[in-house]
Parts: C-alpha cells; structure tokens; sequence
C-alpha cells in the first residue's frame, strides 16, 4: 500500500470512529507509560509516539510531568483531535506525516510505536521505517515497539500485518540495539476480542 493510501485509510478510520471504538483503545496506556519509566529518562527527555493517534498516551506523559513529548500519525485527523483536546500551553507536539516518508529534524531519547510496525508488510517499508528510527534516536537512546505476537490477530482495520516475536523484533533491529525487555500480552478490545502482543524494549549501543 502507498503512503497515500495508508493516509487516505487511517483518515477515514478515524473518521468514522470515536477515540474509544478503535481496536486498539486504551483508557489508561499502563503498560507503556510504565515501560517509559524504565528506561530511567529524565522528565525532559524528548519522546515521540509513533502512530499515536487519539491513543492518551500523550496525554498521560504531560500529566506524569514529561516536557517534550511529540506525537507522529499518519491521520491528519488523528493528530488535530489530539492537539485539540490538549491543555493551553501543553508539552505536545504534533506531526502528520507516514513514518517512512518522515524527514526528522530532530533527535528523540525515547521512540515509543505500540501498533505501527506490524502494518509495514512490505520490505522497503520496513527499510524506511528502521532508516527513519536510526535517524532520529539519539545516541543510546530507548526503542519500544509493539507487534501482534506471532499467535496474535493477522489483521487489523481491514489491513494485512506482519507478527513480530522476540527474536524476529531483534533481528530486524540489527546489532546496533541491544534487547532489554520482552514480554508477550494480551490486549482486550473494546468489542471484547483478545489480541496477542508482543513488545521489547531495546537500547541503542
């Protein structure tokens, strides 16, 4: 699928469904704002959610006192909603952009992708996203992505993905990271299905 595609895609998704009717809804994102804190950053390290979307994730790093937080979607109007429902003055940032077409401008101590990932099927995709990741982590900078888990869902949003386990996640990535968590979850919809994910969290050398 093209970039424009992908944007005209997610554009309608968000669209046509509330914050809390997307499949991947969370209302308090836990586990990533736990695994944020793990990685012992300081609250004024810059952070950027890949594909966050409506996720409250951003919102939840504003209110843990985290003061540079940026939000990357594809969905102009994903990120519109989000910076709209934000507080005056808010630490957030917002960038519409298909993440393998994404100039960074910029270096980031922590990339957070909890569902962006598993959609990129195709190979020079996934070439761009990793070459866009390596250009915009700092030097030891922290990686959290999250993936169907091998025994997850092989779709999602009407889209083809592509599963990741451990050591798929970690040979993708390359030697220039270092694996220092992995763990498998489920995660429930708000339809009531179980979708089973994986999620490492790396360090680059």
């Amino acid at each position: 699928m093209s970039p424009f595609r992908r944007s005209q895609h997610w554009d309608d998704v968000f669209g046509r469904k509330a914050e809390n009717e997307v499949s991947w809804f969370e209302v308090l994102p836990s586990r990533s704002l736990e695994l944020i804190r793990q990685t012992g950053v300081a609250r004024s390290a810059s952070i950027i959610d890949i594909g966050g979307g409506l996720s409250r994730l951003a919102d939840s790093l504003v209110e843990a006192g985290y003061t540079d937080v940026t939000v990357l979607d594809i969905s102009a109007n994903a990120v519109g909603h989000l910076l709209a429902r934000q507080k005056p003055g808010a630490p957030v940032h917002g960038i519409v952009s298909d993440v393998t077409e994404w100039q960074p401008d910029r270096r980031y101590a922590v990339w957070h992708d909890r569902a962006v990932l598993h959609f990129l099927i195709e190979e020079d995709d996934r070439l761009a996203y990793r070459s866009k990741l390596l250009a915009a982590l700092a030097p030891q900078g922290h990686v959290i992505i999250a993936t169907f888990a091998p025994t997850g869902p092989e779709r999602c949003s009407g889209l083809p993905v592509r599963r990741y386990g451990r050591e798929e996640l970690l040979a993708w990535l390359g030697g220039e990271f270092a694996l220092l968590d992995s763990v498998e979850f489920d995660h429930a919809t708000p339809g009531g299905s179980i979708q089973r994910f994986h999620v490492g969290r790396f360090q680059r050398r």
